[in-house]
């Protein structure tokens, strides 16, 4: 008589995922701040936003994915970067409302593990977790054959954040405010469908010299992982120099700055008051993609808006320039009636 059937024969391995456990264990650990209470490993994470320096806090969450950028990552070998676009995509939607992110959790899925991939996802989340200055609290890891296929896997990520009462944005926009962009790393983790369409319409491989990016290839140059806004505008948040800002994802410019806007203004932003990176030069051109597309679809260059008072807007400008950040003029608000609204009118051809 046969030894029966094992849950390792149906395509689950428990070991391979207490082996990930055990090798991510100090990963997490090194990304602990003040506040955290324990070690990942529990059945929940605990935190305390008292021992964080938070008097009287609103808690924040937010949820989010990578898109098919998992594509390329699984393509190409790019697992660290898309873990860093995870943590990205939701820290960088806590700060628009004036919240320091706190801690964040992790969701892996995938048919079959395979630790040295996951490994690399999960430094890439640890990475950004401290460039943001966040713990990596906990995840969890899904093994599901017969769901997704060989090499395939799936991400999610969940962050919490905090802001003191009396902080949280937007508020106070009114007409005669400046807006200012700061730039973005590349195409980030929106509209990777359109980009591979692109791609396999152009017939290049992604092992192929990217036109847009000397010295490296396509695939390499298109996983560029989102870039982290978080120690450059905390601090002007919590001066009161920043009266809104927007996280430019889906939606682009207009789609995400009206959602911070009030009914009684509007913006007017100015697309040549900003340098187009070359990679969404190139999708255009490649594409033949119009430019109210490329506006709606990708960042085009501009990865978080903010608003700010005109008198401020140089101080801002300036510290933000310190941090490293690019930061440009790129409109005003005037005031508007009914529903938020943003208003660009690029020259013909752009960004081609």
């Amino acid at each position: 008589m046969g030894s029966g059937t094992t849950y390792q024969a149906a395509g689950v391995d428990i070991e391979a995922g207490e082996t990930l456990v055990a090798a991510i264990r100090p990963i997490a650990g090194a990304t602990a701040r003040p506040g955290v209470v324990g070690a990942i490993g529990g059945f929940a994470a605990a935190f305390d936003p008292r021992a964080a320096g938070y008097a009287d806090p609103i808690l924040l969450a937010t949820t989010d994915g990578v898109g098919t950028k998992l594509v390329l990552a699984r393509a190409c070998g790019g697992h660290g970067a898309v873990g860093v676009d995870l943590v990205a995509m939701c820290v960088n939607d806590l700060v628009v409302q004036g919240a320091e992110p706190l801690f964040f959790l992790d969701y892996f899925a995938t048919g079959r593990l395979a630790v040295t991939e996951a490994r690399a996802v999960i430094e890439g989340i640890a990475g950004a977790c401290r460039e943001a200055r966040c713990a990596l609290v906990g995840g969890e890891t899904a093994e599901m054959p017969g769901l997704y296929g060989p090499g395939e896997y799936d991400l999610a990520g969940f962050a919490v954040g905090a802001v003191e009462r009396g902080g949280l944005l937007p508020r106070g926009v009114e007409p005669g405010d400046i807006v200012l962009g700061l730039a973005s790393s590349g195409v980030h983790s929106n509209g990777f469908s359109l980009v591979r369409k692109i791609v396999a319409d152009a017939g290049l491989p992604w092992d192929a010299p990217a036109p847009f990016a000397p010295g490296k290839a396509l695939g390499e140059a298109l996983l560029t992982p989102t870039r982290i806004y978080v120690r450059g505008l905390l601090p002007l948040m919590r001066a009161g120099l920043i009266k809104a800002a927007a996280h430019i994802t889906g939606g682009g410019l207009a789609g995400n700055l009206s959602r911070v806007l009030g009914e009684t203004t509007e913006a007017t932003l100015d697309a040549e008051a900003w340098e187009v990176p070359e990679v969404f030069r190139w999708m255009a051109r490649t594409g033949r993609v119009p430019a109210s597309e490329m506006l709606k679809v990708f960042n085009c260059g501009i990865g978080m808006a903010l608003v700010a008072a005109a008198e401020r807007a140089e101080e801002v400008m300036a510290r933000l320039a310190a941090e490293g950040e690019r930061v440009f003029r790129i409109g005003g608000i005037r005031a508007g009636s009914g529903p938020a609204r943003v208003a660009i009118e690029p020259r013909a051809g752009w960004p081609g």
